[in-house]
């Protein structure tokens, strides 16, 4: 069953060009990611959403991710309550 996750960043001003680089020029091309989008969300809010082929893929790139996100750490802010990402993930369950 495919997947998603969805993962909320708040960007230091001045940082924009390091976070979005860092995910640039297949930087996520991660086994079993489908698809990727980055989204702004606001004036410096950002979601990355990834489709899965499945949960098992997804949860296997999580170190990944984890090495990917060092590369831009220092350019996040923490976001209240959350730390420095707000990140969700689970099955499709509808499609639409």
């Amino acid at each position: 069953m495919k997947s998603v996750n969805v993962v909320k960043f708040v960007v230091r001003p001045g940082e924009e060009d390091t976070f979005l680089d860092a995910h640039r020029h297949g930087k996520a091309k991660w086994p079993g990611l489908e698809r990727g989008f980055i989204i702004r969300t606001g004036e410096r809010s950002y979601c990355l959403v990834g489709l899965w082929s499945d949960a098992d893929a997804l949860a296997a790139a999580r170190p990944d991710m984890i090495r990917t996100l060092g590369a831009f750490r220092a350019s996040l802010e923490e976001q209240p309550g959350r730390g420095l990402t707000d990140a969700a993930s689970g099955p499709i369950v509808l499609e639409l």
